[in-house]
């Protein structure tokens, strides 16, 4: 799988068009993973723990260089295992302000391959800011999603939806 998907990516950033000036390569965006209970800020689950371990694994070689979470455990719990394999420190932001997020990103790696580890309500919303036009609900019990998004200046961006 993880050799399809780099394969995929790889595809995708070649006949996708890319504005000089907007090199954002690909950003990763993912729900937390399975929770363990309802609690406002409730750990991962067995299966949410084995969830983020087959992130990690899926993600290990795709040229990550930052990964951002809330600071909800859940999200922090999530990127991990990744974090730990790539020897990145996640940074956590507020779950609240998915626009400080979005601008420290477009900012600060304007060229670089990120992960953001968000929630049920924010993914939809930073799919937006980067320029993605349709709604897209999450549903409570959906915590597989991968979304790839490879942004573009001139159009709107490239976007795949993954399961994992």
């Amino acid at each position: 799988m993880t050799l399809v998907l780099t394969a995929l990516l790889t595809g995708l950033m070649l006949i996708s068009p890319v504005s000089a000036t907007f090199a954002q390569q690909v950003v990763f965006l993912v729900r937390h993973a399975d929770r363990q209970d309802s609690s406002p800020d409730s750990p991962l689950s067995k299966a949410g723990k084995a969830r983020a371990e087959h992130l990690a694994l899926l993600l290990q070689h795709s040229g990550i260089a930052a990964i951002y979470t809330s600071e909800w455990q859940r999200t922090i719990m999530t990127a991990g295992p990744l974090a730990a394999t790539l020897k990145i420190k996640p940074v956590s932001l507020p779950k609240t302000n998915v626009e400080m997020l979005f601008n420290r990103i477009r900012g600060k790696h304007s060229e670089d391959v990120v992960l953001i580890v968000g929630h049920q309500k924010t993914i939809p919303l930073l799919l937006k800011l980067f320029g993605h036009q349709w709604d897209f609900l999450m549903e409570r019990h959906e915590y597989d999603n991968l979304f790839v998004l490879i942004p573009s200046r001139d159009q709107e961006p490239t976007l795949l939806r993954l399961h994992y």
